[in-house]
């Protein structure tokens, strides 16, 4: 019997606190941790909390969104309706939260409370994390507040807590954090404006997932809203970190290619380097075919502003606009996120195109993309941004929003600071109250009351601002707008097959052809039916991914199923809605 409940939750063996980075230092060996001769100093305290930084997600798990901002050749399990109830693993796992628990059980052994304390602290904001990570999962999820004995039946059998209680429980150890932490700012350590940017991001979760999923009858929404924005107003008030302006209106670009994590915005970044040898991959992500050929859905690309803050789709004739028609005048984040006419690589002379053998859509990433020295596999050490200053700017503001409480000052001290950085006009809450933009409400038709413009444009600014920093499978299941994954991906317009010229320089870039291959050089050559699909046959939008079918259930897929042997195990978890 104990064979099998060694599955069960945290019995997991012994305490996993190994380090997988060399800018992170290996604990004692475990056969020497006991609490009788360990944690007795504060090295012991800050050697022991190293570990927990390993939880937090790697590069990959950053750049690598392929929801709908991001489209590949393929596609992910969320978004094809094909998940399925795992055998075991699928997330529901908690040897991290052991790892923890220990730590808060022994650290206070001998310290004073001012020293013992910080690293409490450090190893609460984790427990937060961990427990955040879960209840997105999950939603309801057993809480535990200390390591378990493998012999401790009733707490490894225990039932799922609420939701209701694991938030509260969540929010409870990042005010702890967030009392406790030093207040000086470190990229690379958690600190107390790393916990308050945890609280408003866990807090604008909580609040609005309970706003819109009436269906669950969640209560205090409203306070979950108000802790968000009072979060977010405390790392603003601080005066701590700002919006980093760079040079030449390239600020936006330049946090993300920079090689070192640029401290006044990014409030916490896992550390890469090539002298630590401790790489990532983005460049050989975004200019080769192995992983997806990555770009932009033509959805996204129609959000952006104009440089002016009109609306591109209020433009006549946008949807059949050429690729030089519709990047001219745009917001610069979108020429600091994709190809645009114009675009040279950082390190490189030569003016470059989009590359469709490198992109699906056409719309080819260049975002976290840095020198031309780092396009070999696995060779890129810019620092990958975790949290930073923009996502707290625009949790405030959405926060706000959603309370019906946004005010034109507010809109002043969050969303103009990000506008600012790319010389884009302001947006004003009158205009945005009073014409609700008809292309976004089409997307999030759930969005009511008398700021739903506001709501709508703060989400605009958001997908903007934080793509391909993986939040938007977050933001879509808070929302509760799952079936917006089932419209049909896209990319660039042709309104034929032929020779186009995507730059406005005179020279033909991309020849579409049906039949034999054109003898050419200098110019790519794409096979109608096969290497493109057009929407209308031979004119209209890329369409990617047209032979998989897109199913969003809205009645169990916002929820993660549990595993069957964990089922099995613990005869007291009971299994998420529609997942039998």
């Amino acid at each position: 019997m104990m064979k099998l409940y060694s599955y069960i939750l945290v019995v997991a063996g012994l305490i996993a606190v190994t380090s997988c980075e060399k800018n992170y230092l290996d604990r004692s060996p475990e056969d020497k941790l006991t609490p009788e001769n360990y944690f007795r100093s504060e090295n012991d305290l800050a050697l022991y909390c190293n570990s927990f930084y390993n939880s937090l997600p790697d590069a990959e798990g950053v750049y690598n969104e392929d929801i709908d901002n991001i489209v590949k050749n393929t596609l992910p399990d969320q978004v094809t309706g094909k998940r399925q109830v795992p055998v075991s693993g699928g997330g529901w796992t908690w040897d991290n939260l052991r790892n923890i628990n220990f730590f808060l059980e022994n650290y206070n052994r001998t310290l004073a409370p001012e020293i013992a304390n910080k690293y409490g602290a450090v190893a609460r904001f984790f427990r937060a994390y961990f427990y955040f990570d879960k209840v997105k999962r999950f939603g309801d999820v057993p809480w535990y507040s200390k390591a378990i004995d493998q012999n401790d039946m009733e707490a490894l059998l225990k039932k799922r807590d609420s939701r209701t209680l694991v938030m509260d429980s969540i929010i409870a150890d990042l005010d702890f954090a967030i009392a406790n932490l030093s207040a000086t700012k470190s990229s690379e350590k958690v600190t107390k404006w790393t916990a308050l940017a945890l609280k408003s991001r866990v807090a604008l979760f909580e609040g609005t997932f309970r706003k819109y999923h009436t269906d669950l009858n969640l209560p205090d929404s409203k306070r979950f809203l108000e802790l968000a924005a009072a979060a977010s107003r405390q790392v603003m008030d601080g005066n701590v970190y700002s919006i980093y302006q760079g040079t030449d209106n390239m600020g936006y670009q330049q946090l993300f290619s920079s090689v070192n994590a640029i401290d006044g915005e990014i409030i916490l970044a896992r550390k890469y380097s090539d002298g630590l040898q401790i790489w990532h991959n983005v460049n050989y992500y975004t200019i080769t075919a192995s992983y997806g050929k990555p770009g932009l859905n033509k959805d996204l690309v129609n959000t952006y502003l104009m440089r002016d803050g009109s609306r591109f789709t209020d433009k006549p004739g946008y949807a059949t606009m050429s690729f030089y028609q519709e990047t001219q005048n745009r917001d610069p984040r979108l020429s600091q996120t994709i190809r645009t006419p114009g675009y040279k690589r950082i390190g490189g002379t030569a003016v470059q195109t989009p590359n469709f053998g490198n992109s699906v859509t056409g719309y080819q990433l260049i975002k976290f993309v840095g020198d031309v020295r780092y396009d070999s596999y696995n060779r890129s050490e810019n620092d990958m941004p975790l949290f930073r200053y923009a996502e707290v700017l625009l949790n405030y503001a959405e926060a706000k929003a959603e309370l019906d409480d946004l005010s034109q000052a507010d809109i002043d001290r969050s969303v103009k600071l990000l506008r600012d950085r790319v010389s884009m006009p302001n947006m004003l809450l009158t205009d945005a109250t009073a014409n609700p933009d008809a292309y976004l409400m089409a997307q999030y038709p759930n969005v009511k009351g008398s700021q739903a413009g506001a709501v709508l444009e703060i989400r605009r600014e958001r997908r903007i601002e934080l793509v391909m920093e993986s939040f938007r499978w977050d933001d879509i299941m808070r929302w509760k707008v799952g079936p917006i994954l089932t419209r049909q991906f896209k990319g660039m317009y042709f309104p034929s097959t032929g020779q186009f010229d995507l730059d406005g320089d005179g020279k033909m870039d991309v020849w579409i052809y049906e039949g034999n291959k054109p003898t050419a050089s200098g110019i790519q050559l794409l096979k109608l039916g096969s290497e493109i699909i057009l929407e209308n046959g031979t004119s209209g939008n890329i369409i990617v991914n047209a032979h998989i079918a897109k199913v969003f259930d809205e009645k169990k897929d916002y929820l993660w199923p549990i595993p069957t042997q964990e089922l099995q195990l613990n005869e007291n978890l009971v299994q998420n809605p529609f997942w039998e």
